[in-house]
């Protein structure tokens, strides 16, 4: 299996070369030359397996056995999954009114994003010991992504971890899971902007190719294909959790409700159902709905400001993942996507070619939702089952709530919950509830933390590189 670049300009590398990146060369981001396709028999004998079967299978056909041998990527995957808190790893809740929530929040951190990057942590150790080199991770998070990936690489001494997270934009959960992790490798720095301005000095950092190559910079975002791979599994273990029978041909469809934000849980979502999965996707967003405006609308373009809300996590103007779906959709137009994108990151500004957005409305239904319906799905859901939601799952709960209203659609539907409600605790009391707080969570609260603040005044990407710098010359040493 092969990657290129959604901008068709740089060449093409294998799962290695994908991994240790962040942006291509060309400014694009990685993608597999080819999406394998399922067959009715193979999606019936996937439908006995466990979420961790699902992973190895689907890791299996993106991963060549030359690179990593199946029984080293099953071991990997095992190892990966050890910390996790459920038995299986993700978990099913059937409730009231046809709602079903597939809890992706087990893993350490209580988000969905311990799940891809625990595998992908496993990956690069492997990788790093038999070539026997040091990587730098670079890493802007709006909530889960900083600490998930701190967790996965933390006290490993092939890597080091530069986190810049949006100060007081998150909640104040999820900014201790990242500053009270003292580690020698993992540097956390607490920037005054929001989450779209944190990505400018990564993305400058990474313009630099010399000092790319210098530092064997790469990222741990969701531009890393390696995190969208293993969220493909998602999707197959919702589908089979949540289909009426696997005894029909053809299959009967199922409807999956994303929460999106950055769009590479979505974007995993597509790549299932090219692959044969017949899942229909809605894409659900906060206040800051430009993923719902190109899908309505056609208009991808940036609103004068990101908006803050309750499901912070989701709070992206800039979801550069849709950049994926967009190459998919354009039978992988490298040159139409560079345009596209070249003028959209210039302008602030793009409205998507009639054939483009007809195809995006085809694959993806969308929905906006207030932090006043972000409450009400919060209130509803516990009063009908005793079952608390953090607010970002409580986006994608909402719309199965106004589906039932308006009485839409009775195809089967599984709301995925990105994240556990002990993480967002401020949410909880919004909704006048009673947060249910693990004891590890709160011990959070009294200890040590340490960070970086990074200034209005500052130039972020001179102190991020000057940083960088110190610590390699300190390591050398």
């Amino acid at each position: 299996m092969r990657y290129i670049s959604t901008r068709g300009e740089a060449g093409s590398v294998d799962f290695e070369g994908a991994l240790f990146s962040g942006y291509a060369p060309d400014g694009g981001l990685y993608m597999p030359k080819e999406i394998p396709t399922l067959d009715y028999h193979t999606l019936r004998t996937w439908s006995t397996f466990s979420y961790p079967e699902l992973v190895k299978e689907l890791s299996s056909l993106f991963i060549s056995s030359e690179l990593i041998p199946r029984k080293e990527l099953n071991d990997l995957i095992d190892r990966a999954f050890q910390r996790f808190r459920h038995k299986n790893i993700v978990n099913l809740s059937r409730l009231k009114n046809g709602l079903n929530v597939l809890e992706l929040w087990h893993g350490v951190t209580y988000a969905f994003k311990d799940l891809s990057l625990s595998c992908t942590g496993q990956f690069l150790q492997y990788f790093l010991k038999k070539r026997k080199k040091h990587v730098t991770i670079l890493v802007g998070t709006s909530g889960d992504t900083g600490s998930a990936a701190i967790e996965s690489v933390r006290g490993e001494s092939s890597m080091d971890i530069f986190v810049l997270l949006p100060k007081d934009l998150c909640s104040q959960i999820q900014e201790l899971q990242m500053t009270t992790v003292i580690e020698e490798n993992v540097h956390v720095f607490t920037a005054l902007g929001n989450s779209d301005e944190i990505d400018e000095p990564i993305k400058e950092l990474f313009a630099d190719a010399d000092f790319v190559r210098q530092h064997n910079l790469m990222s741990l975002n969701s531009i890393n294909w390696s995190r969208v791979m293993v969220q493909i599994a998602h999707y197959f273990y919702a589908y089979f959790q949540c289909t009426p029978s696997m005894d029909v041909t053809p299959l009967p469809t199922v409807e999956i409700v994303v929460p999106t934000g950055a769009g590479g849980n979505v974007t995993g979502g597509y790549i299932a159902q090219k692959m044969g999965l017949p899942i229909q996707l809605v894409a659900v967003v906060n206040k800051n709905d430009i993923i719902h405006r190109a899908i309505q609308h056609g208009d991808f373009s940036l609103s004068e400001s990101v908006k803050p809300t309750l499901a912070s996590a989701m709070d992206i103007q800039a979801p550069y993942n849709v950049e994926r779906i967009l190459w998919l959709l354009s039978d992988c137009d490298g040159s139409l996507i560079k345009t596209l994108m070249e003028q959209f990151y210039m302008s602030r500004s793009l409205t998507l070619p009639e054939e483009l957005h007809r195809k995006l409305s085809d694959i993806l239904r969308s929905c906006s939702v207030s932090d006043e319906d972000i409450v009400q799905a919060m209130r509803r859901c516990w009063e009908e089952n005793s079952y608390l939601l953090c607010p970002h799952s409580a986006v994608a709960v909402h719309y199965h709530y106004r589906q039932l209203k308006c009485h839409l659609s009775s195809r089967p539907r599984c709301c995925l919950a990105p994240a556990s409600a002990a993480k967002f605790q401020d949410a909880v009391l919004r909704a006048k509830l009673v947060p249910e707080v693990p004891p590890e969570i709160q011990a959070l609260k009294a200890m040590e933390t340490r960070s970086t603040t990074l200034t209005r005044e500052d130039d972020w990407a001179k102190t991020l590189r000057d940083r960088i710098e110190a610590v390699a010359k300190h390591r050398q040493t």
